[in-house]
């Protein structure tokens, strides 16, 4: 904890970034512990403004905006979080066995790399979530993550060939060590660096394809979400045909640019903290 503390408060970009991500993620983890129910439909109280009640006003049915952007904090980064980690997963798995398999396997994997990365991810995303009709939010995760993970998986290739020229490796070949023993105690760890803070990046792009099938209406969930939320906000009962709604489709829009903001701003402290030769640098 001493040494992600010093990592964080060398800059102060990456203190804003952490307040900002620490701010969503115990709004995510608590949120309900505050508010337990859903939000409450009242026709008296339609488009109220900012009051102690109804920090950020309320929405075209009367109903907290608040309390609908802590409610859907748990969703949104829970959806995210788990897509990032699918495309880690698939990325890492598919980049360390194309570099360090054999061509033939080089080959094929590549292949199908290339032909994930060709196809435009939204018309894909929104084909396979009209098709499937998601069911649960590990589905949806798993969804955004298959058109994800073509970079990543180029990019540890391409580190893969690199390391396996070098003499560390040639060490450990020359003492008898197996393929899989130098794959998984040689080449993986000097990957990591790479892994985690790519990580962190699809996490934001997750964020983006999540709010946006959701916006779009294609995924089938009633449930609290910043994407419903801008969904509404810009429909028949929203800015689209009333300023009064102009708090209840920027809310949802602040909050995802501010986890945003957190997230990229966290990106360098974390590249620093799973990277031992970057701290020794400084």
């Amino acid at each position: 904890m001493l040494i992600a503390w010093k990592v964080f408060k060398r800059r102060p970009s990456r203190l804003v970034g952490l307040v900002f991500l620490l701010f969503f993620v115990l709004m995510a983890l608590f949120g309900n512990l505050f508010y337990p129910h859903a939000p409450n439909v009242n026709p008296n109280d339609i488009y109220a403004g900012p009051s102690w009640h109804h920090p950020l006003g309320t929405d075209y049915a009367g109903r907290d905006v608040w309390q609908q952007i802590v409610q859907g904090a748990a969703t949104v980064l829970w959806v995210a979080a788990l897509a990032a980690c699918f495309t880690m997963a698939i990325g890492t798995i598919i980049g360390l066995a194309a570099g360090y398999l054999g061509r033939v396997v080089d080959t094929i994997l590549m292949r199908i790399t290339d032909l994930v990365l060709t196809i435009p991810s939204i018309a894909l995303l929104l084909i396979l979530a009209v098709s499937l009709g998601m069911s649960n939010l590990v589905v949806l995760a798993l969804l955004l993550s298959l058109t994800s993970w073509g970079g990543l998986a180029r990019a540890i290739r391409s580190m893969v060939l690199s390391l396996r020229e070098r003499s560390f490796i040639e060490v450990s070949r020359g003492l008898g060590l197996g393929r899989w023993y130098v794959l998984f105690h040689d080449i993986s760890p000097n990957l990591m660096p790479f892994v985690w803070t790519h990580l962190m990046l699809a996490i934001t792009g997750a964020i983006y394809g999540e709010v946006g099938l959701f916006f779009l209406g294609v995924v089938p969930f009633k449930a609290d979400n910043w994407g419903v939320m801008l969904n509404f906000a810009t429909g028949s009962s929203g800015a689209m045909y009333s300023t009064q709604s102009i708090l209840f489709l920027a809310a949802p829009i602040l909050a995802i640019v501010l986890l945003q903001t957190g997230i990229v701003l966290c990106v360098d402290a974390v590249n620093e903290l799973v990277d031992p030769r970057l701290r020794v640098s400084h």
